[in-house]
Formats: structure tokens, C-alpha cells, sequence
């Protein structure tokens, strides 16, 4: 995968929409809560070890709100969380990583506030504490997730995982 700092959403669109299987994957359609990465580094966050900033364009017809809750909507919360594992994965494969992206655990999650319909834009900042390779390459890092500028939920040592695909190899 190219280094860049940023990927905008048509970048994002273009780079998994490949015949072959790309050598990271987001999900695709209304599962993908990522519409682009404002800014990922090598460096910085907490830890001074990574950060990946990405942003999601919250609209008052989105699927989930019609179902979650009819009368009460708001976006559930655990897709936030997924979006925290999505931006852990495009870290690792933005790092030089390659496999199939998989969620493998989070060690916290606490909420404090919710993603209405008449929000304009959800932001995701994971912290990379680690990276690290066995049978598989793992990343750890804890996130925010801030609707409009404010803080909505923490997680702690999201992990996220890519596993082997045959024929691929991961970086040393």
C-alpha cells in the first residue's frame, strides 16, 4: 500500500474495489464507518508510537437509524467500536502489514454519549501502543470516538489482527 498522510474517500473507494484481494480490507458499503483518514503517522498519539485519525459523515437517512431505535434513533454504539477495529486494520496495512483484517478483542469500551441523526461528523482517534508479529501481525491500541468535537467513547487495547493469506508475506 502507498504511504500517504491522508486517504480521502474516493482514494479509499479505489483501492478496495480491486479484482484481486487488496492487501488490507475495509468492509464495503453500509458496514464501512469510515469515509477517510485525515491523518495517519508512524508517529504520535499517547504513545508516540502511531496515530490514525478518520472521519465519518453521519446523514439523517442512514440505515441503522430507521432500525435502532424506531422512535428513539441513534447509532449503535458497537459500530463505533467497529470503526476503531477498521482504522486499527488500515494502520497495519498502511505500516506495511499484509493479511485479512479481523477484530480480535477489546480490553474496555465506556460510553458517555450517543451519534443522534442530527449529527454532522463522527471522528475516530486510535493510539497505537503496539504492533507486534507470531502466527499472525496484532496491533493494540486504545481510541476515541468524538461526534462534532466531543468526546462520546474510550476504548482500551482495541486489538485488531491480520491473518495470513497464502501467498502473502508480512513484513519483517
Amino acid at each position: 500500500m502507498q504511504q500517504q498522510a491522508s486517504y480521502s474517500q474516493l482514494e479509499l473507494d479505489a483501492m478496495f474495489n480491486v479484482a484481486n484481494p487488496p492487501a488490507m480490507q475495509l468492509p464495503q458499503g453500509q458496514m464501512r464507518m469510515i469515509d477517510r483518514i485525515i491523518h495517519v503517522s508512524s508517529k504520535g498519539g499517547k504513545y508516540n508510537k502511531g496515530e490514525l485519525i478518520a472521519e465519518f459523515d453521519v446523514l439523517p437517512d442512514l440505515w441503522f437509524f430507521k432500525c435502532h431505535f424506531p422512535g428513539d434513533p441513534v447509532m449503535p454504539g458497537c459500530l463505533g467500536v467497529d470503526a476503531l477495529w477498521q482504522g486499527l486494520g488500515f494502520y497495519l496495512a498502511w505500516a506495511g502489514y499484509e493479511g485479512k483484517g479481523r477484530a480480535l478483542g477489546v480490553g474496555g469500551v465506556r460510553f458517555f454519549g450517543e451519534v443522534l441523526p442530527e449529527a454532522s461528523t463522527v471522528r475516530y482517534h486510535i493510539h497505537i501502543k503496539r504492533v507486534f508479529r507470531k502466527d499472525i501481525v496484532m496491533g493494540i491500541a486504545d481510541g476515541e470516538v468524538y461526534v462534532d468535537g466531543t468526546n462520546i467513547y474510550s476504548a482500551e487495547n482495541i486489538r485488531t489482527g491480520l491473518i495470513p493469506v497464502s501467498g502473502m508475506s508480512a513484513v519483517s
